[in-house]
Protein backbone atom coordinates (compact mmCIF):
# COMPACT_ATOMS: atom_id res chain seq x y z
CA UNK A 1 0.00 0.00 0.00
CA UNK A 2 1.20 3.39 -0.91
CA UNK A 3 2.28 6.05 1.81
CA UNK A 4 -0.94 8.21 0.43
CA UNK A 5 -3.58 5.36 0.84
CA UNK A 6 -1.96 4.61 4.33
CA UNK A 7 -2.68 8.82 5.05
CA UNK A 8 -5.97 8.67 3.64
CA UNK A 9 -7.13 5.33 5.65
CA UNK A 10 -5.48 7.34 8.81
CA UNK A 11 -7.84 9.88 8.45
CA UNK A 12 -11.07 7.82 8.06
CA UNK A 13 -9.90 6.11 11.37
CA UNK A 14 -8.50 9.25 13.28
CA UNK A 15 -11.80 11.07 12.68
CA UNK A 16 -13.24 8.83 15.65
CA UNK A 17 -10.73 10.18 17.78
CA UNK A 18 -13.16 13.40 18.82
CA UNK A 19 -13.38 11.73 22.31
CA UNK A 20 -10.17 13.28 23.21
CA UNK A 21 -10.65 16.16 25.69
CA UNK A 22 -10.43 19.15 24.50
CA UNK A 23 -9.42 22.74 26.32
CA UNK A 24 -11.92 25.05 27.48
CA UNK A 25 -13.35 27.55 25.46
CA UNK A 26 -11.56 30.58 23.06
CA UNK A 27 -12.32 33.55 23.39
CA UNK A 28 -15.62 34.92 22.38
CA UNK A 29 -14.26 36.84 19.24
CA UNK A 30 -12.60 33.74 17.75
CA UNK A 31 -15.24 30.94 18.60
CA UNK A 32 -17.70 31.87 15.70
CA UNK A 33 -14.09 31.72 13.24
CA UNK A 34 -13.53 28.07 14.56
CA UNK A 35 -16.56 27.18 14.12
CA UNK A 36 -16.72 28.60 10.14
CA UNK A 37 -13.14 26.55 9.80
CA UNK A 38 -13.95 23.37 10.98
CA UNK A 39 -17.22 23.41 9.44
CA UNK A 40 -15.19 24.20 6.30
CA UNK A 41 -12.73 21.47 6.60
CA UNK A 42 -15.82 18.93 7.47
CA UNK A 43 -16.62 20.66 3.70
CA UNK A 44 -13.18 19.71 2.39
CA UNK A 45 -12.67 23.36 2.15
CA UNK A 46 -8.94 23.01 3.29
CA UNK A 47 -7.56 26.06 1.88
CA UNK A 48 -10.07 28.30 2.84
CA UNK A 49 -9.91 27.07 7.09
CA UNK A 50 -6.76 27.57 6.56
CA UNK A 51 -6.89 31.51 5.79
CA UNK A 52 -9.05 31.71 8.08
CA UNK A 53 -7.32 30.53 10.95
CA UNK A 54 -3.83 31.84 10.15
CA UNK A 55 -5.27 35.34 10.22
CA UNK A 56 -5.79 34.83 14.15
CA UNK A 57 -2.10 32.97 14.70
CA UNK A 58 -1.13 36.19 16.79
CA UNK A 59 -3.68 35.30 19.86
CA UNK A 60 -5.14 31.93 19.27
CA UNK A 61 -1.58 30.06 19.08
CA UNK A 62 -1.41 28.17 22.08
CA UNK A 63 -5.12 27.74 22.96
CA UNK A 64 -5.75 24.01 22.20
CA UNK A 65 -8.88 24.26 20.55
CA UNK A 66 -7.25 27.19 17.95
CA UNK A 67 -4.21 25.06 17.14
CA UNK A 68 -6.08 21.40 16.74
CA UNK A 69 -8.52 23.48 13.97
CA UNK A 70 -4.78 25.20 12.59
CA UNK A 71 -2.82 21.97 12.37
CA UNK A 72 -5.73 19.83 10.65
CA UNK A 73 -6.32 22.94 8.16
CA UNK A 74 -2.41 22.80 7.46
CA UNK A 75 -1.85 19.25 7.09
CA UNK A 76 -4.92 18.88 4.90
CA UNK A 77 -3.99 21.86 2.77
CA UNK A 78 -0.47 20.00 2.73
CA UNK A 79 1.46 22.57 5.18
CA UNK A 80 2.90 19.65 6.75
CA UNK A 81 5.44 21.91 8.77
CA UNK A 82 3.05 24.39 10.07
CA UNK A 83 0.61 21.61 11.39
CA UNK A 84 3.50 19.92 13.31
CA UNK A 85 4.16 22.84 15.08
CA UNK A 86 0.60 23.36 16.06
CA UNK A 87 -0.06 19.81 17.03
CA UNK A 88 3.42 20.04 19.11
CA UNK A 89 2.06 23.11 21.15
CA UNK A 90 -0.64 21.30 21.92
CA UNK A 91 0.95 18.50 23.20
CA UNK A 92 3.31 20.25 25.13
CA UNK A 93 0.56 21.40 27.40
CA UNK A 94 -1.40 18.46 27.22
CA UNK A 95 0.91 15.48 26.66
CA UNK A 96 -1.61 12.87 27.14
CA UNK A 97 -4.51 14.33 23.73
CA UNK A 98 -4.63 11.55 22.30
CA UNK A 99 -6.38 13.25 19.14
CA UNK A 100 -3.50 15.15 18.56
CA UNK A 101 -0.82 12.82 19.17
CA UNK A 102 -2.57 10.13 16.68
CA UNK A 103 -2.87 14.14 14.35
CA UNK A 104 0.84 14.12 14.75
CA UNK A 105 1.58 10.77 13.53
CA UNK A 106 -0.82 11.17 10.46
CA UNK A 107 1.56 14.50 9.68
CA UNK A 108 4.48 12.70 9.67
CA UNK A 109 2.95 9.81 7.21
CA UNK A 110 2.00 12.58 5.11
CA UNK A 111 5.29 13.97 4.95
CA UNK A 112 7.43 10.78 4.66
CA UNK A 113 8.41 10.28 7.37
CA UNK A 114 7.00 7.18 7.97
CA UNK A 115 9.50 5.65 10.77
CA UNK A 116 8.88 8.72 13.18
CA UNK A 117 4.99 8.43 12.26
CA UNK A 118 5.18 4.60 13.03
CA UNK A 119 6.45 6.45 16.49
CA UNK A 120 4.24 8.33 16.96
CA UNK A 121 1.23 5.87 15.99
CA UNK A 122 2.89 3.59 19.42
CA UNK A 123 2.86 6.19 21.62
CA UNK A 124 -1.42 7.07 21.07
CA UNK A 125 -2.00 2.64 21.43
CA UNK A 126 -0.38 2.83 24.46
CA UNK A 127 -3.24 5.16 25.42
CA UNK A 128 -4.96 2.62 28.09
CA UNK A 129 -8.28 5.78 27.47
CA UNK A 130 -8.68 4.59 23.60
CA UNK A 131 -11.66 2.52 22.79
CA UNK A 132 -10.58 -1.08 21.10
CA UNK A 133 -12.66 -0.13 18.10
CA UNK A 134 -10.16 3.02 17.51
CA UNK A 135 -7.13 0.89 18.49
CA UNK A 136 -8.28 -1.89 15.93
CA UNK A 137 -7.69 0.92 13.63
CA UNK A 138 -5.00 2.66 14.29
CA UNK A 139 -3.25 -1.17 14.81
CA UNK A 140 -4.22 -1.31 11.12
CA UNK A 141 -3.06 1.60 10.07
CA UNK A 142 0.38 0.53 11.66
CA UNK A 143 0.47 -2.20 9.92
CA UNK A 144 0.47 -0.88 6.54
CA UNK A 145 3.30 1.51 7.64
CA UNK A 146 5.05 -1.45 8.62
CA UNK A 147 4.71 -2.74 5.09
CA UNK A 148 5.80 0.68 3.86
CA UNK A 149 9.06 0.20 5.75
CA UNK A 150 9.81 -3.40 4.73
CA UNK A 151 9.48 -2.33 1.48
CA UNK A 152 5.38 -2.86 0.88
CA UNK A 153 4.37 -5.20 -1.22
CA UNK A 154 5.63 -8.56 -3.73
CA UNK A 155 4.26 -7.35 -7.24
CA UNK A 156 3.34 -9.47 -10.38
CA UNK A 157 2.16 -8.45 -13.35
CA UNK A 158 1.74 -9.68 -17.34
CA UNK A 159 0.29 -9.61 -20.66
CA UNK A 160 -0.65 -11.77 -23.52
CA UNK A 161 -0.55 -9.58 -26.93
CA UNK A 162 -1.45 -11.18 -30.00
CA UNK A 163 -1.05 -9.72 -33.64
CA UNK A 164 -1.93 -10.11 -37.24
CA UNK A 165 -1.49 -8.35 -40.47
CA UNK A 166 0.94 -8.02 -43.60
CA UNK A 167 4.86 -7.40 -44.09
CA UNK A 168 5.80 -6.38 -47.88
CA UNK A 169 9.63 -7.26 -46.80
CA UNK A 170 9.86 -10.32 -44.49
CA UNK A 171 13.45 -11.12 -45.19
CA UNK A 172 14.62 -7.06 -44.94
CA UNK A 173 16.01 -7.99 -48.67
CA UNK A 174 16.29 -5.39 -51.23
CA UNK A 175 13.80 -5.31 -53.95
CA UNK A 176 16.73 -4.99 -57.07
CA UNK A 177 17.21 -7.62 -59.79
CA UNK A 178 20.52 -7.98 -60.10
CA UNK A 179 24.05 -6.13 -58.02
CA UNK A 180 27.38 -5.67 -59.66
CA UNK A 181 29.75 -7.11 -57.22
CA UNK A 182 33.14 -5.01 -58.05
CA UNK A 183 35.68 -8.29 -57.58
CA UNK A 184 33.45 -10.30 -60.35
CA UNK A 185 32.71 -6.92 -62.48
CA UNK A 186 34.03 -9.01 -65.36
CA UNK A 187 31.12 -11.66 -65.51
CA UNK A 188 28.54 -8.79 -65.30
CA UNK A 189 25.65 -8.06 -62.85
CA UNK A 190 24.55 -10.66 -60.92
CA UNK A 191 21.10 -11.85 -60.62
CA UNK A 192 19.02 -11.89 -57.18
CA UNK A 193 16.21 -14.49 -56.90
CA UNK A 194 14.86 -16.30 -53.79
CA UNK A 195 15.43 -15.31 -50.47
CA UNK A 196 17.92 -12.81 -51.68
CA UNK A 197 15.23 -10.61 -52.97
CA UNK A 198 12.35 -9.08 -50.94
CA UNK A 199 9.39 -11.07 -50.27
CA UNK A 200 5.93 -10.37 -48.56
CA UNK A 201 3.49 -12.48 -46.77
CA UNK A 202 0.93 -12.45 -44.10
CA UNK A 203 2.27 -13.13 -41.00
CA UNK A 204 0.80 -13.72 -37.50
CA UNK A 205 2.48 -13.62 -33.54
CA UNK A 206 1.96 -13.85 -29.90
CA UNK A 207 4.30 -12.40 -27.10
CA UNK A 208 3.62 -12.92 -23.72
CA UNK A 209 5.78 -11.77 -20.57
CA UNK A 210 5.43 -12.01 -17.02
CA UNK A 211 7.24 -9.81 -14.48
CA UNK A 212 7.35 -9.37 -10.76
CA UNK A 213 9.36 -7.82 -7.86
CA UNK A 214 10.18 -8.63 -3.68
CA UNK A 215 11.10 -6.15 -1.39
CA UNK A 216 14.50 -7.00 0.23
CA UNK A 217 14.29 -3.47 2.40
CA UNK A 218 12.69 -0.25 2.17
CA UNK A 219 14.39 0.86 -0.71
CA UNK A 220 15.54 -2.09 -2.26
CA UNK A 221 13.52 -4.62 -4.65
CA UNK A 222 14.51 -7.65 -6.32
CA UNK A 223 12.97 -7.67 -9.97
CA UNK A 224 12.79 -10.62 -12.75
CA UNK A 225 10.90 -10.48 -15.87
CA UNK A 226 10.31 -13.82 -18.65
CA UNK A 227 9.11 -12.88 -21.88
CA UNK A 228 8.46 -14.91 -25.27
CA UNK A 229 7.96 -14.09 -28.78
CA UNK A 230 6.42 -16.21 -31.76
CA UNK A 231 6.16 -15.12 -35.62
CA UNK A 232 4.54 -17.44 -38.08
CA UNK A 233 5.75 -15.88 -41.19
CA UNK A 234 2.35 -17.15 -43.68
CA UNK A 235 3.29 -20.11 -46.31
CA UNK A 236 7.06 -18.60 -45.81
CA UNK A 237 9.38 -20.84 -42.82
CA UNK A 238 12.43 -19.64 -43.74
CA UNK A 239 12.22 -16.51 -41.41
CA UNK A 240 10.15 -17.66 -38.81
CA UNK A 241 11.34 -15.85 -35.91
CA UNK A 242 11.17 -16.75 -32.06
CA UNK A 243 12.83 -15.57 -28.96
CA UNK A 244 12.84 -16.00 -25.04
CA UNK A 245 14.21 -13.43 -22.84
CA UNK A 246 14.98 -13.37 -18.92
CA UNK A 247 16.05 -10.96 -16.89
CA UNK A 248 17.19 -10.78 -12.91
CA UNK A 249 18.40 -7.59 -11.41
CA UNK A 250 18.20 -5.31 -8.21
CA UNK A 251 16.87 -1.76 -7.86
CA UNK A 252 17.85 0.35 -5.12
CA UNK A 253 16.11 3.55 -4.11
CA UNK A 254 18.00 6.91 -3.22
CA UNK A 255 16.24 9.12 -0.51
CA UNK A 256 15.99 11.86 -3.25
CA UNK A 257 14.03 9.27 -5.31
CA UNK A 258 16.24 8.33 -7.72
CA UNK A 259 16.92 4.70 -8.14
CA UNK A 260 20.08 2.64 -9.37
CA UNK A 261 19.39 -0.75 -11.18
CA UNK A 262 21.55 -3.50 -12.43
CA UNK A 263 20.45 -6.71 -14.39
CA UNK A 264 21.52 -9.73 -15.98
CA UNK A 265 19.85 -10.86 -18.97
CA UNK A 266 19.89 -13.87 -21.43
CA UNK A 267 18.12 -14.34 -24.41
CA UNK A 268 17.64 -17.34 -27.19
CA UNK A 269 16.72 -16.72 -30.60
CA UNK A 270 15.69 -18.95 -33.17
CA UNK A 271 15.27 -18.14 -37.26
CA UNK A 272 13.41 -20.20 -39.58
CA UNK A 273 12.92 -22.46 -36.47
CA UNK A 274 16.34 -23.12 -35.93
CA UNK A 275 18.55 -22.33 -33.30
CA UNK A 276 20.83 -18.99 -34.44
CA UNK A 277 21.79 -17.04 -31.70
CA UNK A 278 22.53 -16.57 -27.75
CA UNK A 279 23.08 -13.59 -25.78
CA UNK A 280 23.88 -12.84 -22.48
CA UNK A 281 25.28 -9.61 -20.53
CA UNK A 282 23.77 -7.21 -18.41
CA UNK A 283 22.74 -3.49 -17.57
CA UNK A 284 23.49 -0.54 -15.28
CA UNK A 285 21.08 2.38 -14.97
CA UNK A 286 20.89 5.63 -13.02
CA UNK A 287 17.23 6.88 -13.11
CA UNK A 288 16.51 10.69 -11.63
CA UNK A 289 13.45 11.47 -10.78
CA UNK A 290 12.07 14.54 -12.15
CA UNK A 291 9.11 16.63 -10.87
CA UNK A 292 5.27 15.88 -12.90
CA UNK A 293 6.34 12.05 -12.78
CA UNK A 294 8.98 12.93 -15.26
CA UNK A 295 12.65 10.76 -15.34
CA UNK A 296 15.77 10.70 -16.94
CA UNK A 297 18.20 7.68 -17.13
CA UNK A 298 21.66 6.77 -18.23
CA UNK A 299 22.96 3.54 -19.10
CA UNK A 300 25.23 1.33 -20.01
CA UNK A 301 25.08 -2.45 -21.62
CA UNK A 302 27.41 -5.47 -22.49
CA UNK A 303 26.08 -8.37 -24.22
CA UNK A 304 28.31 -11.06 -25.17
CA UNK A 305 26.89 -12.60 -28.86
CA UNK A 306 27.38 -16.08 -30.22
CA UNK A 307 25.85 -17.26 -33.63
CA UNK A 308 24.80 -20.62 -34.40
CA UNK A 309 27.18 -22.25 -36.85
CA UNK A 310 28.64 -19.17 -37.51
CA UNK A 311 31.13 -18.23 -35.47
CA UNK A 312 32.30 -15.58 -37.54
CA UNK A 313 29.63 -13.05 -36.60
CA UNK A 314 30.10 -13.98 -32.54
CA UNK A 315 30.49 -10.73 -31.37
CA UNK A 316 30.78 -8.25 -28.04
CA UNK A 317 28.29 -5.55 -27.82
CA UNK A 318 28.85 -2.52 -25.81
CA UNK A 319 26.40 0.27 -25.84
CA UNK A 320 25.32 3.44 -23.52
CA UNK A 321 22.27 5.52 -23.78
CA UNK A 322 20.54 8.48 -22.43
CA UNK A 323 16.48 8.43 -22.28
CA UNK A 324 13.96 10.66 -20.71
CA UNK A 325 10.08 9.62 -20.14
CA UNK A 326 6.81 11.24 -18.85
CA UNK A 327 3.05 10.52 -18.96
CA UNK A 328 3.03 11.18 -22.67
CA UNK A 329 6.62 11.26 -24.20
CA UNK A 330 9.46 9.24 -24.27
CA UNK A 331 12.77 10.04 -26.18
CA UNK A 332 16.68 9.01 -26.17
CA UNK A 333 20.07 8.90 -27.78
CA UNK A 334 22.82 5.79 -27.66
CA UNK A 335 25.22 4.66 -29.28
CA UNK A 336 28.04 2.24 -29.14
CA UNK A 337 30.32 -1.14 -30.90
CA UNK A 338 29.93 -4.41 -31.84
CA UNK A 339 33.25 -6.45 -32.05
CA UNK A 340 33.43 -9.74 -33.27
CA UNK A 341 35.79 -11.62 -31.74
CA UNK A 342 37.53 -13.92 -34.82
CA UNK A 343 40.19 -12.88 -36.58
CA UNK A 344 39.53 -11.62 -40.28
CA UNK A 345 35.80 -10.69 -38.97
CA UNK A 346 36.48 -6.87 -38.87
CA UNK A 347 33.80 -6.68 -41.83
CA UNK A 348 31.01 -7.32 -39.72
CA UNK A 349 32.20 -5.16 -36.99
CA UNK A 350 30.63 -1.79 -36.63
CA UNK A 351 30.10 1.04 -34.59
CA UNK A 352 26.63 2.95 -34.06
CA UNK A 353 24.72 6.09 -33.17
CA UNK A 354 20.78 6.14 -32.62
CA UNK A 355 18.06 8.18 -31.28
CA UNK A 356 14.14 7.81 -30.72
CA UNK A 357 11.41 9.77 -30.15
CA UNK A 358 7.67 8.61 -29.04
CA UNK A 359 4.75 9.07 -27.25
CA UNK A 360 0.84 9.00 -26.80
CA UNK A 361 -1.93 11.10 -27.50
CA UNK A 362 -5.22 10.65 -26.15
CA UNK A 363 -8.11 11.10 -28.79
CA UNK A 364 -11.09 10.22 -26.49
CA UNK A 365 -11.86 8.62 -23.13
CA UNK A 366 -10.60 4.73 -23.99
CA UNK A 367 -8.28 6.15 -27.46
CA UNK A 368 -5.21 6.65 -27.74
CA UNK A 369 -2.90 8.22 -31.04
CA UNK A 370 0.53 6.00 -30.37
CA UNK A 371 3.54 6.83 -32.83
CA UNK A 372 7.54 6.73 -32.74
CA UNK A 373 10.08 7.54 -34.97
CA UNK A 374 14.13 6.20 -34.90
CA UNK A 375 16.88 6.14 -36.50
CA UNK A 376 20.43 4.55 -36.40
CA UNK A 377 23.51 4.88 -38.70
CA UNK A 378 25.94 2.12 -38.36
CA UNK A 379 29.98 2.17 -39.90
CA UNK A 380 31.70 -0.97 -40.55
CA UNK A 381 35.33 -1.41 -39.19
CA UNK A 382 36.63 -3.37 -42.80
CA UNK A 383 35.58 -3.77 -46.63
CA UNK A 384 33.34 -5.86 -47.39
CA UNK A 385 34.87 -8.33 -49.55
CA UNK A 386 32.57 -8.44 -52.30
CA UNK A 387 32.16 -4.83 -52.63
CA UNK A 388 35.78 -4.21 -51.68
CA UNK A 389 34.09 -1.15 -49.56
CA UNK A 390 33.18 -0.59 -46.13
CA UNK A 391 29.46 -0.42 -45.29
CA UNK A 392 27.63 2.26 -43.99
CA UNK A 393 24.08 1.93 -43.10
CA UNK A 394 20.96 4.15 -41.64
CA UNK A 395 18.24 3.12 -40.80
CA UNK A 396 14.72 4.85 -40.41
CA UNK A 397 11.65 3.42 -38.34
CA UNK A 398 8.42 5.05 -38.10
CA UNK A 399 4.92 3.38 -37.25
CA UNK A 400 1.89 5.17 -36.33
CA UNK A 401 -1.42 2.86 -34.64
CA UNK A 402 -4.72 3.70 -32.18
CA UNK A 403 -5.04 2.12 -28.88
CA UNK A 404 -8.55 1.52 -27.81
CA UNK A 405 -8.92 0.20 -24.26
CA UNK A 406 -12.20 -1.41 -23.54
CA UNK A 407 -11.32 -2.00 -20.01
CA UNK A 408 -8.11 -1.72 -18.02
CA UNK A 409 -6.68 -4.75 -19.25
CA UNK A 410 -8.11 -5.37 -22.77
CA UNK A 411 -7.14 -2.90 -25.58
CA UNK A 412 -6.79 -3.96 -29.02
CA UNK A 413 -4.37 -2.11 -31.33
CA UNK A 414 -4.27 -1.15 -35.16
CA UNK A 415 -0.88 0.15 -36.69
CA UNK A 416 1.30 0.78 -39.70
CA UNK A 417 4.90 0.65 -39.56
CA UNK A 418 8.01 1.64 -42.00
CA UNK A 419 11.32 1.13 -41.99
CA UNK A 420 14.16 2.14 -44.53
CA UNK A 421 17.53 0.40 -44.30
CA UNK A 422 19.42 3.23 -46.33
CA UNK A 423 22.79 1.60 -47.50
CA UNK A 424 26.02 2.45 -49.71
CA UNK A 425 25.89 -1.57 -50.74
CA UNK A 426 22.82 -2.14 -52.72
CA UNK A 427 22.61 -5.86 -51.37
CA UNK A 428 21.90 -4.60 -48.17
CA UNK A 429 19.53 -1.43 -49.36
CA UNK A 430 16.00 -2.05 -48.50
CA UNK A 431 12.38 -0.33 -47.38
CA UNK A 432 9.80 -2.35 -45.61
CA UNK A 433 6.09 -1.81 -44.95
CA UNK A 434 3.69 -3.56 -42.30
CA UNK A 435 -0.10 -3.19 -41.42
CA UNK A 436 -1.45 -5.33 -38.34
CA UNK A 437 -4.14 -5.54 -35.74
CA UNK A 438 -3.51 -6.38 -32.26
CA UNK A 439 -5.13 -7.08 -29.42
CA UNK A 440 -3.27 -7.50 -25.61
CA UNK A 441 -4.61 -8.59 -22.53
CA UNK A 442 -2.56 -7.77 -19.50
CA UNK A 443 -2.99 -8.74 -15.54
Amino acid sequence: MRISNVITASAVALNVLAYAALTPPAAAQSESDLRQAMEQLKAGQAEAAYATLKGLEAQGAGNQDYDLALGLAALESGRHGEAIIAFQRILAQNPGNARAQAELARTYAAAGDIDTARAEFDTVRGDPSIPDPVRNRIDGLVRNIDRQIAGGAAELTGYVDFEGGRDSNINTATDATSVTLPLFAFLGPANLNGAARQQDAGFYQIQAGISGSLPLGRQTRLFASALGNWRDNIDSRFVDQASVVGTVGIAHSLANGDVISGSAQGQRFWLGRNGFRTSTGGDLRYTKKLASDRALSVSGQFFRLNFDGNPLLDADRFSGSITYADKAVFGGIGGGKEETRRAGADQFSFAFVNAQLGGELDLADKAALIGGVSIEHRDYDARDPLFLTGRRDTQYDVSLGVRYRFTETLSVRPRVTYTRNDSNLALYDYDRWTASIGARFSF
